[in-house]
């Protein structure tokens, strides 16, 4: 399905944002952008949403099934403007958002869908969750001049990392589920 622009998909996808999980794919350039997809399909979204420009390709099994909408993100506040009007066509509905080249990873997302991932939030009663989203950085530019690297990728060189956040107000001890993350 393809979208001449974002108001066209706000007035006519609407079937799109009905039920999520919802990912919402920023295309900024060309890289990558055929397996992002697909990555985010594999993970059990019900809809993908790409917002790119008419000259990157799209490939023809992905053509019916994600919902295409022509889009400039090199533009100022773009990102903000796209999200946050699909957000408000759709309250209640689970989304996520990422660029290109970015690829999610849950709990368990090894044998888990993202809509099993939230159904077991939503019976734990949980608003929120910690996953990631990963770059997968070449080690070596001039086999992947895109940066890219499926075979070896490599996180930021200060990596990341997370550590419990101290309650000031209970002598320091740490805050139940609360954590600070460092690095990138």
């Amino acid at each position: 399905m393809k979208y001449s622009d974002l108001n066209t998909f706000l007035k006519d996808g609407k079937a799109a944002l009905a039920k999520g999980p919802v990912a919402i794919v920023l295309v900024e350039d060309d890289v990558e952008i055929a397996t992002t997809l697909r990555h985010h399909q594999q993970a059990g979204f019900v809809s993908i949403i790409a917002l790119m420009p008419d000259e990157f390709a799209l490939p023809l099994d992905l053509q019916e099934s994600v919902h295409r909408i022509t889009y400039n993100m090199a533009r100022e506040g773009a990102m903000e403007l796209a999200v946050n009007s699909i957000i408000a066509a759709a309250p209640g509905v689970w989304m996520y958002y990422c660029f290109n080249a970015e690829y999610l990873f849950h709990p368990s997302c090894e044998t888990r869908s993202i809509g099993e991932m939230l159904s077991f939030h939503t019976e734990e009663r949980r608003d929120a969750m910690l996953t990631y989203v990963v770059d997968l950085y070449s080690d070596d530019l001039d086999k992947n001049p895109d940066a890219v690297s499926f075979e070896s990728a490599h996180l930021d060189r200060s990596g990341y990392y997370a550590l419990a956040r101290p309650d000031i107000d209970n002598h320091n001890h740490p805050k139940e589920r609360q954590l600070d993350f460092y690095g990138g």
